[in-house]
């Protein structure tokens, strides 16, 4: 309670206008839009305790490396994001991040088909599932993203990767 709280995201981010993160609920709180780990440091200020990073999927590794400078500062630190891309693998430094976490909460939504827990995140590009070897991150584009579950989950063309012993 009554912490100094500085809240960023990445510039890629561009859904509010770049001056606020949102929930899908509505709730807004005023945010400053960075491009990487090097703009938080450049922007926090010496009164902040707790300092939180939307989107943090879209920044690179070094975010980790704040992250964690910070907490060993005393700072708390916030992070939220995709864990996964719309392949269904792992997603820039989250990965790095839940592993050093004292904490991790890991929130789920509904499938769009089933109805079951959404654990992947399907990218459609004209009411079709996005393919394997499409970009990551698109700016600008005009995808569209459902919540899904892992059986109703489509990535076509992914490889197929062995597994020892089946």
């Amino acid at each position: 309670a009554r912490q100094r709280v500085q809240v960023f995201h990445h510039a890629l981010d561009e859904r509010y206008g770049g001056a606020r993160v949102a929930s899908h609920s509505g709730a807004a709180i005023e945010a400053i839009a960075v491009r990487s780990a090097v703009d938080i440091a450049a922007h926090l200020l010496p009164e902040t305790q707790v300092v939180a990073i939307d989107e943090v999927q879209f920044f690179d590794w070094t975010v980790a490396e704040l992250a964690n400078h910070l907490a060993d500062q005393g700072l708390r630190v916030i992070v939220a994001g995709l864990d996964l891309d719309f392949r269904g693998e792992p997603f820039g430094p989250m990965p790095l991040l839940m592993a050093e976490a004292e904490e991790v909460t890991k929130l789920h939504a509904i499938c769009l088909r089933c109805g079951a827990p959404a654990t992947r995140t399907q990218r459609l590009i004209d009411g079709r599932p996005a393919y394997y070897e499409d970009p990551i991150i698109l700016v600008g584009a005009s995808e569209v993203y459902e919540a899904r579950c892992r059986a109703c989950h489509e990535v076509p063309h992914r490889p197929d990767l062995p597994v020892e012993g089946r």
